[in-house]
């Protein structure tokens, strides 16, 4: 598939930037979207697209989007919901931790859906790429509600693609582990990310995989192919995987400590 018209959240930077950009080279209109005004109109003026800032996390931003790209592109053949957030903590996070990671990171997807599953249904179809990421997968120490969020993001997806795949509507979540982006390289320091830091990847190595996966209809777009090995072995033995990730947090505590 190579979409004419792609939306992209969270595309001021990192994967979003990078896929507006793959996106945009390959011949595409793109519409740019990040809650950063300024990074959203520095990506769309590089890529020649069109800045539409907003909220991801915010219902009526996201319908907005989608009137956007109907009125500005015709329509819509990829829409990417790209946004998301990391916020550090345990079980102890504050609740606004927890209820801005749902929303951000769970919500903005349903926004999406309920903005654009009857245009698409009316109009004989769509694609919806969702940024998981493989903490839906597996998890993510150090930050339970990114973890747990990510989860519930990974099963909306799911569901998403049972229920509407007769229909015309691909639906596939792209769940990378360790990314350059400031998400891996900024605040504080925890044991998933000195493990994930390891094998990262750009930006733009992630964009690639996903323009290959647009070729077909895969469900998980896997840019580290190991996370399949991963999520295999978590499958068939919890346990073991379970006990393998604590003495990885263990190693990190006793490091900090030392």
């Amino acid at each position: 598939m190579s979409p004419r018209r792609v939306v992209v959240t969270g595309a001021g930077g990192g994967i979003g930037a990078a896929l507006a950009r793959r996106f945009a080279a390959a011949g595409a209109r793109v519409i740019v979207n990040d809650l950063d005004p300024a990074a959203a109109q520095a990506v769309a003026a590089e890529i020649g697209g069109l800045a539409v800032p907003g909220d991801a996390g915010d219902e009526a931003d996201v319908r907005r989007l989608a009137d956007a790209a109907w009125e500005e592109l015709g329509g819509c053949d990829l829409f990417c919901a790209n946004a998301g957030m990391l916020s550090p903590g345990s079980a102890d996070a504050g609740d606004a931790d927890w209820e801005r990671a749902w929303r951000v990171n769970v919500m903005s997807h349903v926004y999406v859906a309920r903005a654009m599953l009857p245009r698409w249904l009316e109009n004989g179809g769509g694609r919806l790429l969702l940024t998981v990421s493989a903490a839906g997968l597996l998890t993510l120490l150090g930050s339970a509600p990114y973890s747990v969020t990510k989860h519930a993001a990974l099963g909306f997806a799911e569901w998403l693609r049972a229920t509407y795949a007769h229909r015309g509507i691909t639906v596939q979540a792209l769940c990378p582990q360790g990314v350059r982006t400031d998400m891996l390289t900024g605040g504080r320091d925890s044991a998933s990310k000195a493990q994930l830091a390891a094998t990262a990847m750009e930006p733009a190595e992630v964009a690639a995989v996903v323009a290959k996966a647009l070729e077909g209809d895969s469900f998980l777009v896997l840019p580290h192919p190991e996370v399949a090995e991963y999520y295999l072995r978590r499958a068939t033995d919890p346990d073991r995987w379970l006990g393998g990730m604590n003495k990885i947090q263990r190693h990190f505590e006793s490091e900090a400590m030392a």
